[in-house]
């Protein structure tokens, strides 16, 4: 049997084809790759029939990096700042992944106190990018001034991650063993008082977007996506559980301290923009509920429990570990042979699949609601380009 790859040259002739002389004809346009149409340089051929989508076909690769061909090269503490360059909107939950295959695979003991502290700074991330998200999902709807509080709201988090990281975007914190710093004097205190800051503000994003009509008219309905073919797709985080199924490895796989606090997993209905909207908002919550459990109760102890300068030495062999970003499930497979660096590392993107869900949804809708859609799915595409 021979097997034929489709080129994107094949799909843009067979779309050009007239079948009848009533037939109306196809055409292709272009979404990105610059940036500010495609939430990342991302490039969409979009064929059309008048302004209604037929066909949307994702063309990735503007940002490739090479970082998992560059992490065969560094030692396994090395690779961690490279994890922070793919979702950097996740950067510390993506150190959190690599770091524990790591000490899976080493052996590697930490302490409730380093637990408390990674889960609590994956939470206050995940909120910090809920909040752009929101802020983005807004302008891209003609809601500027959603773009402006989300950015206002998420440098108070920012700023808390500041006083102990040292940076704002690209925050190389988790290693293995434990973390880079201990947390700052402040951190609790700061805590507390940007709890009590973002209480009322995300109520005023319900406000402000969520009950409006324009903005639930532009989501109600479209772009629908089913739960069997979410999970087909292989979609995780928010759009998985938007379209009703209930998959969340902080319950199902409870790693870090997740076991110990209540929190519930917002789900959607119908799958739509909506419900992609308003599980984020909901998650957004729960991440300060969770975070409220936990913020007065950080054990004491170290901040590390290896040397900085130890070298760790995976057996050989592979080893595999996963958990949730702010969309959806990072996975980090590491093939050692025995040495101080991979043979081979390999990091499975939530971003890549998500992406990929717009296929499905966009067909027969307009190019109006493309946009809504592919804002609806949150992608970060250097996470995609490895």
């Amino acid at each position: 049997m021979t097997i034929r790859p489709i080129t994107l040259a094949d799909r843009i002739a067979a779309g050009q084809k007239v079948e009848s002389l009533l037939s109306t004809q196809e055409y292709f346009v272009n979404m990105g790759p610059q940036h500010p149409s495609t939430h990342g340089v991302l490039r969409l051929l979009v064929r059309l029939d008048g302004e209604t989508v037929r066909e949307v076909i994702p063309v990735v690769g503007y940002v490739h990096r090479g970082i998992e061909k560059m992490g065969e090269y560094l030692t396994y503490r090395k690779f961690i700042h490279l994890s922070d360059r793919l979702d950097y909107l996740s950067a510390i939950t993506n150190n959190w992944v690599v770091a524990m295959a790591v000490e899976k695979a080493a052996g590697i003991e930490i302490n409730d106190r380093i637990q408390t502290i990674r889960t609590l700074c994956a939470e206050l991330q995940r909120i910090q990018s809920h909040q752009l998200w929101w802020g983005v999902f807004g302008m891209d709807l003609g809601a500027f001034t959603a773009f402006l509080y989300g950015f206002r709201d998420r440098e108070v988090v920012t700023d808390i991650f500041e006083e102990t990281t040292g940076a704002r975007l690209t925050m190389n914190y988790i290693q293995p063993g434990g973390v880079m710093f201990d947390i700052h004097p402040d951190f609790v205190k700061n805590v507390k008082k940007f709890l009590a800051y973002f209480k009322p503000k995300l109520e005023e994003y319900e406000t402000l977007v969520s009950g409006n009509v324009i903005v639930q008219a532009r989501l109600r309905g479209v772009g629908i996506l089913s739960p069997g073919a979410a999970v087909s797709i292989g979609t995780t985080g928010p759009v998985l559980r938007a379209s009703g199924v209930a998959h969340d490895l902080r319950k199902s796989e409870a790693y870090g301290v997740y076991g110990k606090v209540q929190f519930d997993i917002p789900v959607g209905v119908k799958g739509d923009c909506w419900d992609r909207y308003w599980v984020r908002i909901e998650e957004m919550r729960q991440s300060i509920r969770i975070i409220e459990q936990l913020i007065d109760s950080i054990p004491e102890g170290k901040h590390m429990t290896i040397k900085p300068t130890a070298k760790i030495k995976l057996p050989e062999g592979l080893y595999y570990n996963q958990m949730e970003t702010a969309r959806g499930i990072l996975g980090a497979l590491i093939v050692s042979d025995g040495g101080e660096k991979p043979y081979r590392i390999h990091l499975r993107s939530p971003n890549f699949n998500n992406l990929w869900s717009v296929t499905a949804m966009a067909p027969g809708l307009r190019i109006a609601d493309l946009v809504a859609i592919l804002s609806s799915i949150d992608v970060v595409v250097p996470d995609i380009d490895r």
